[in-house]
């Protein structure tokens, strides 16, 4: 068949999930790697990933970021370069026909991003950055907005609202925990009730509400063995949609390892919340 009707099928399987992301009742995934680390790592992820979500009849977004700004030592690892990086999402993309996201810092990102993603994610400590939301807005793709840390879920339409004055309305909020003293992270389960009342889409990310930043070591930890019972509680609460950072190998991977779930425990991980929310 011609290669223009392969990139037809692409990008129309692309806006049905996004579609279903945005309007219909399915629980949907944000998932991948915490940082596009090689080629490999991210294709191996997304292709195990695209095809568990397809049996399971999931929405699924592939997520990983191309660059990290956000590091408490100048020697951790940021990326492997801008543009190699968002082309392997962009390569996600065209393989696997699958929505992908990743995360912008800084206004000038946007519109570089938003050749290869579907979706530019907020983080958390910039949700406040006007310049940056309406950047993102101006795209006119999905805007993910990850709830500050240092926040309360009143203050999250105000953020939305910059997205929404671009004329862009596809929106999803994200609850991410709240610090908790210096080093740990507490979850509010109050705030994903509350967000989903603004007439948002809401997401929980179970991977990073289990950070223990800021720690003496310089390297951030986590609580991975309490996923799961994160996520069916947030299941439980109603949320629409999940976040949860995995790879092949947590232990060797160069950003976030110890707060990313095995890749080989996701599909036990989401049959038990299918089950959780149907029996909502």
């Amino acid at each position: 068949m011609p290669f223009n009707y392969y990139i037809f099928i692409t990008l129309n399987n692309i806006e049905s999930t996004l579609d279903q992301v945005l309007k219909s009742d399915k629980l949907f995934l944000l998932a991948g790697p915490c940082a596009i680390e090689n080629e490999t790592i991210t294709l191996q992820t997304a292709e195990f990933l695209t095809k568990l979500t397809d049996k399971l009849g999931i929405p699924y977004v592939f997520k990983s970021s191309y660059r990290k700004a956000n590091r408490t030592k100048s020697s951790s690892f940021t990326g492997i370069g801008d543009e190699k990086a968002l082309k392997l999402l962009g390569k996600v993309r065209s393989e696997f026909g699958v929505p992908t996201v990743t995360d912008i810092h800084e206004s000038k990102e946007a519109e570089m991003a938003a050749e290869y993603v579907d979706m530019l994610q907020i983080p958390a400590f910039l949700f406040r950055q006007t310049e940056l939301l309406q950047a993102a807005g101006k795209t006119g793709k999905v805007v993910n907005i990850k709830k500050g840390q240092f926040a309360a879920a009143e203050a999250m339409p105000f953020a939305a609202n910059k997205v929404k004055e671009t004329g862009n309305d596809r929106i999803l909020l994200t609850e991410r925990g709240n610090m908790f003293g210096y080093g740990d992270m507490v979850v509010d389960y109050r705030n994903l009730v509350w967000m989903k009342e603004m007439g948002y889409k809401v997401v929980m990310d179970c991977t990073h509400s289990l950070q223990q930043p800021n720690n003496g070591t310089g390297t951030t930890g986590g609580l991975p063995q309490l996923i799961e019972p994160m996520a069916k509680a947030a299941v439980a609460v109603g949320v629409d949609g999940l976040f949860i950072e995995t790879h092949p190998d947590p232990s060797t991977a160069l950003s976030d390892g110890a707060n990313m779930l095995p890749l080989h425990k996701i599909e036990e991980l989401l049959v038990k919340l299918l089950r959780v929310r149907e029996s909502l």
